[in-house]
């Protein structure tokens, strides 16, 4: 197979969407097939916002990489803490923290003099809904707010190093959120900011402007009650079994056209080229894999096989650690999706079996029922610990300004890979996707 039709193959379908859900905008064919007309839209996404310098050092060039992912997940008895989770009760998620007159007269102080109490309450409930308070309507309070007040010591995104997170305001580690207008009518599953590799420790979610029309609600659902109300059967499958996740789709139908052995040598030369191009610029161990969904022309970059459940790395208490729910293709077709073939991603068995549909909609039943919807207002924050809860994002119409900054353990590890990386792949996302 000549170079530059690899090259070509390569170019256009390298993956484009990871956990998060993020991905390209369909084409208006593809996306009535999988969503109901939707509204026009009115507006092109809102500009980033702007804010006065606070004088603050810029955090861009010294951010730390998103940490490991600490997985904790031997001899497990999820029958056994189902039963407890069952007969306990559980803390309110989120809990909410409303501001009075008095609260935002205190500014930044407010928060440091209950630096404590929230970091206590954070841990007990896995979520806080701040409402109400001023400081946080732009990125530089928005970061005074979490690196002066609580201390929060941030850290790249886990797949930043893919294009697809762009920075709001990359000297204050602020992170735009999924507000593109092709992406306004994509529902966002629920999912925790992961990978197999690695995992933010929490994150922070800041509402600068809420959808001018309709629509746009957070979601976020405990991962502790998604565990506890997983059918015992499906959950004991899928912990047995483990799952892998395929986060992208390069359907070459092109290739079948050649004659056998020159297909095979062309499959092998595409196949590894993706490999050796692609996936070290995504911080992910993925494997190229052909025709796993019974899809012979189709190539697709998988995770290594991982866990659906984890051990929470401080209470040591399960929870649901997966992100299935936004994954998976079977419940991505049942609602809006504005993602083509290219950014379509799914969930197999950890041995790349397919997962019947009655298991995926056992899973969805027991995730939708944990869902909290947030009606975030303007200054509005969610602070989440990544590793209990999921959050994610229903369809909208309007112009919509979310963000999110997120972190790790500490601030003292290695700075982390921010080089642009504006070749072929690197620049067709952030043309495409990111709008950069």
């Amino acid at each position: 197979m000549p170079s530059s039709t690899i090259t070509l193959a390569v170019g256009m379908g390298l993956p484009l969407v990871q956990s998060f859900g993020i991905g390209m905008a369909a084409t208006p064919a593809a996306s009535a097939l999988r969503c109901a007309s939707s509204p026009t839209m009115i507006a092109e996404m809102i500009k980033p916002l702007t804010s006065p310098s606070s004088g603050k050092a810029s955090l861009g060039s010294v951010l730390p990489d998103c940490p490991t992912t600490k997985w904790d997940v031997d001899g497990l008895d999820a029958a056994e803490w189902q039963k407890k989770y069952q007969e306990e009760d559980m803390p309110a998620c989120p809990v909410e923290v409303v501001a009075t007159a008095a609260d935002n007269a205190m500014g930044l102080e407010y928060f440091v003099q209950r630096r404590d109490e929230f970091e206590a309450m954070l841990a007990k409930h896995g979520t806080i809904w701040f409402r109400g308070f001023d400081l946080m309507k732009d990125p530089v309070g928005f970061r005074t707010f979490w690196e002066d007040g609580l201390a929060l010591p941030p850290c790249l995104d886990p797949i930043h190093s893919s294009g697809l997170r762009k920075f709001l305001s990359e000297r204050d580690a602020v992170y735009e959120e999924v507000n593109k207008q092709s992406l306004s009518q994509h529902y966002i599953g629920l999912h925790q900011e992961m990978t197999e590799k690695r995992t933010a420790k929490a994150g922070a979610f800041v509402c600068f402007q809420p959808a001018t029309i309709s629509g746009g609600e957070f979601m976020i659902a405990d991962g502790a009650r998604i565990f506890r109300d997983m059918d015992p059967e499906a959950l004991q499958t899928l912990i047995d079994r483990k799952v892998r996740i395929s986060v992208s789709n390069l359907d070459l139908d092109f290739l079948d056209l050649l004659p056998g052995a020159t297909k095979e040598d062309a499959m092998n030369a595409v196949k590894n080229k993706v490999a050796e191009t692609v996936a070290p610029k995504f911080d992910m161990d993925l494997e190229m894999i052909w025709g796993n969904d019974g899809n012979e022309m189709r190539l697709q970059a998988i995770e290594l096989a991982q866990s659906p459940v984890n051990r929470h790395p401080e209470t040591g208490r399960p929870v649901w650690f997966c992100n299935m729910h936004n994954h998976a293709r079977f419940l991505r077709e049942r609602r809006c999706c504005s993602v083509p073939e290219v950014g379509m991603t799914d969930v197999f068995f950890g041995d790349l079996d397919l997962i019947p549909g009655e298991l995926l909609q056992k899973v969805n039943e027991a995730c939708e029922k944990n869902i909290v919807r947030v009606p975030m207002e303007s200054g509005d924050v969610l602070l989440c610990d990544n590793y209990r809860v999921l959050h994610g994002r229903d369809v909208f119409v309007g112009e919509r300004q979310h963000a999110v900054s997120w972190f790790g353990d500490d601030s003292s590890g290695p700075v982390g890979d921010k080089a642009v990386r504006n070749d072929g792949l690197r620049g067709f996302i952030n043309e495409i996707i990111v709008g950069q």
